[in-house]
């Protein structure tokens, strides 16, 4: 007989900053899910236009509401290296992989294949985003508000202010 295990769902992503699309698969996870860990990927090489605790705060203001109101244990932490060693050291059962186009499907879909391999107990899940987020990336967010454009159709208000402070 199978142990009743615990589902721990891991999402990663850089979240620089957090916008409505992630927010709309944090949503979807979260129903999944006993626990949800929202993992922030460090690399030295990288400039986040964030620090690495902004984006935490910002995750866990924006998505904690939304975990708790389905129920969901919400995890927000750092991990560098591989996203799928980061998960099995969380103990996760599920990798939440978001979804936008044909594009992000066919990397998912070789990166699924790849971390399968390497973790077998750990399923991959794909979210499609929903239409009204779809064209949403951190990129384009932060090139807008870096030109001072309105932003608060792509990001949770909180966000919205943080990328105006950011910018004055």
């Amino acid at each position: 007989m199978a142990k009743n295990l615990a589902r721990i769902a891991y999402y990663a992503g850089s979240f620089d900053p957090v916008t409505n699309g992630h927010l709309d698969v944090v949503r979807r996870a979260a129903r999944m899910a006993d626990t949800l860990v929202l993992a922030i990927g460090v690399h030295p090489g990288k400039t986040p236009l964030f620090t690495t605790e902004e984006r935490l705060a910002m995750l866990e203001q924006v998505c904690g509401p939304v975990a708790r109101k389905a129920g969901c244990k919400l995890v927000c932490t750092t991990f560098s290296g591989l996203v799928i060693e980061a998960a099995r050291k969380a103990k996760a059962t599920l990798l939440i992989r978001g979804l936008r186009d044909t594009t992000d499907f066919n990397y998912e879909m070789q990166m699924a294949g790849m971390n399968e391999v390497m973790a077998p107990r750990i399923q991959t899940v794909f979210l499609p985003a929903g239409a009204d987020v779809r064209p949403i990336t951190a990129t384009l967010v932060r090139q807008i508000a870096g030109m001072r454009g309105d932003v608060s159709a792509f990001v949770p208000a909180p966000v919205a202010a943080r990328l105006a402070k950011k910018f004055r």
